[in-house]
């Protein structure tokens, strides 16, 4: 790809309009929006039905609600603070959250972590695409392509004009979620009685360590694409506010829905996202349920187009670092369109029992994404501090190189590390089955690969890579220096 220019005739702007950049760099005099904006898109990026699902995780293995929530509550905070963490690194570098692997894993190397992603971004798309399919069927029953067809044509249209709109979608479904689900929750504890769904209800390490790290993988699958949705905010913005609202929006939606997800599959006999909602609200009053359910649709059509957006970023930093390709509009529709036909094609050939797989995909997922976020956090705050030659990052020749020894041993290192830890329904690993199915794997891969990444990039050419450093800051904003 070439170099991107850093001048541009637009003017800052938060208004709406067809997004023209990709995965180049975002110039300072380009930047707005305002830091709050990272709590409710992130709030109601977590306030779907797939997120309530994580919850009924622990009673489906006999866990008491209590202990429960406690796992959810562990692995929510610990999850999301590797999620924040990387929202900071949006303002600083101004690129989108994946590219900037390349400066841990080379140019090409970074192939590597993208292909786990993008099984993410259309996994969790597949779900979604699917429930909110069940949701509309409660009220119009019949065949699920049409649907499938509308919502991913309206994601991507939503994704293709692109990240302000994504703002103002999730910031204004924000307001309609608290408000519905408020009452939902209160109908719930009202109605029902937890644990009496639950054959003896009770602690057990496995149990409690599944739900903690099914909690804790689905905040981390965030990580991927966090910081695509804060490279637009000033280059000055305060570090400490942007982790502060992002934290506070994904963690506390993620809370709230887990637990009631805890809540209701303690308490229900056969749980389900769509069923136990419209239940439940039509115990308080005829109708509220399935209005509930159909509220919730907008919401994962919502993240759908974020996930598309992800996909797209991810998928043409992958092409780039092979390919040149120029970024722009035309490169983001036809990235996009692409996505929504491979999820298309996707939900169309797979059984809807592909939900009872949910926590697998879950664990999996934070399996392979684990290393990447230890990498990626330890070179940001401890190895390079915040401090990149951006135009180096799209350079072949440049001081990241085409492959990076020291992100990718650290990454394969952290997925070795974490096999015998592993606790699957098809595969524990023998200190899994040691421990008797109790799952730690996620722990292990972060400490290992962080540690060896530092480690590792110790022998790196300082003088070097500074004068890259200054070299880039005159190329994209010498008007400033």
């Amino acid at each position: 790809m070439n170099t991107p220019s850093h001048r541009s005739a637009a003017a800052p702007s938060s208004a709406l309009k067809i997004e023209t950049r990709s995965i180049d760099y975002v110039p300072r005099n380009e930047r707005h929006g305002k830091v709050w904006h990272q709590a409710p898109f992130w709030f109601t990026g977590n306030f779907v039905l797939t997120t309530l699902v994580t919850g009924f995780t622990g009673a489906a293995l006999g866990l008491s609600l209590v202990y429960a929530i406690l796992a959810i509550v562990i692995g929510v905070c610990l999850g999301t603070f590797a999620m924040a963490f990387h929202a900071n690194q949006g303002p600083r570098m101004g690129l989108p959250q994946m590219i900037q692997s390349r400066a841990q894993f080379g140019l090409r190397g970074a192939i590597v972590p993208f292909i786990a992603v993008v099984f993410v971004y259309i996994g969790f798309n597949v779900f979604n695409v699917i429930l909110a399919t069940d949701a509309i069927n409660t009220v119009l029953p019949g065949n699920r392509a049409p649907w499938y067809a509308l919502m991913i044509i309206l994601a991507v249209v939503i994704a293709v004009i692109g990240h302000n709109l994504l703002h103002t979608v999730q910031r204004w479904l924000t307001y309609v979620m608290i408000s519905v689900f408020a009452v939902l929750t209160v109908a719930a504890v009202i109605n029902l009685q937890a644990d009496t769904a639950v054959a003896d209800a009770h602690f057990s390490w496995s149990a409690f360590l599944i739900q903690l790290s099914a909690a804790a993988g689905y905040q981390i699958s965030y990580a991927v694409y966090v910081s695509d949705y804060s490279r637009y905010l000033p280059h000055d913005t305060p570090s400490r506010r942007v982790i502060t609202w992002t934290y506070l929006g994904a963690a506390s939606s993620a809370l709230w829905l887990m637990s009631l997800g805890a809540f209701l599959a303690s308490a229900l006999p056969s749980p389900d996202a769509i069923g136990s909602v419209q239940a439940v609200g039509n115990q308080l009053l005829p109708g509220f349920g399935t209005f509930t359910v159909l509220i919730a649709v907008p919401a994962l059509v919502g993240i759908m187009a974020v996930n598309c957006y992800g996909a797209m970023l991810t998928g043409i930093s992958a092409i780039d670092g092979f390919i040149s390709i120029k970024p722009g509009i035309k490169a983001r529709i036809v990235g996009i369109s692409l996505v929504g036909g491979v999820i298309f094609a996707i939900a169309l050939s797979i059984p809807q029992s592909y939900l009872q797989s949910f926590n697998t995909f879950v664990l999996l997922m934070l399996y392979f994404l684990v290393p990447w976020t230890a990498v990626n956090l330890a070179d940001f705050y401890v190895v390079r501090k915040g401090q990149y030659a951006i135009s180096d990052i799209f350079n072949p020749d440049g001081i990241y190189g085409r492959w990076s020894g020291a992100g990718l041993v650290s990454y394969f290192l952290g997925l070795g590390a974490m096999t015998p830890f592993i606790s699957l329904g098809f595969y524990q690993g023998p200190i899994a089955k040691a421990l008797d199915g109790a799952d730690i794997a996620f722990v292990v891969g972060l400490a290992v690969s962080a540690i060896a990444y530092c480690l590792l990039s110790c022998t790196r050419d300082l003088t070097a890579e500074q004068r890259a450093i200054e070299a880039s800051e005159r190329l994209f904003e010498g008007d400033e220096s």
